[in-house]
């Protein structure tokens, strides 16, 4: 079996310095195999570091993240097939999430489970997405 890291390479306009995130926690952004791409948890932290107050933000950023992560694997969002969501206070947060969310994922829509946790890596997080994608046509990719 073939495997593939994806790298965001430093100084990338969507990430921003968070790039540095993946050797600092020793994971991947994403990884490629058999014909999918796998898209680690990716939050809503903007480029310079800081994360926004409200879920409208936080979930638009990690959404452009893992765009960002499709884009450099020339796919885009219409790629992902499964994706879940991790949040935080989620009866509170639901609803701007969701209206988030359909702004940026259109049709045809991937599997999507939304699970509530108590808490995030940092206290400020609101959600986490992880994503699975696949390749059109190619299955060994």
């Amino acid at each position: 079996m073939t495997v593939h890291t994806v790298e965001i390479l430093e100084g990338n306009a969507v990430f921003g310095q968070t790039t540095s995130a993946f050797a600092s926690f020793g994971y991947s952004a994403a990884v490629r195999a058999q014909g999918l791409l796998f898209i680690a948890g990716t939050i809503g932290r903007r480029a310079d570091g800081t994360i926004p107050d409200t879920i409208e933000e936080q979930t638009e950023i990690a959404i452009r993240k893992i765009e960002e992560i499709l884009r450099l694997e020339n796919l885009d969002l219409s790629a992902l097939v499964d994706v879940t969501s991790y949040h935080v206070d989620i009866r509170q947060h639901l609803p701007g999430f969701v209206e988030a969310k359909q702004r940026l994922v259109q049709a045809p829509y991937p599997t999507w489970t939304i699970i509530g946790v108590s808490r995030l890596a940092s206290p400020e997080l609101l959600v986490e997405i992880r994503a699975t994608a696949a390749y059109p046509g190619d299955a060994s990719r």
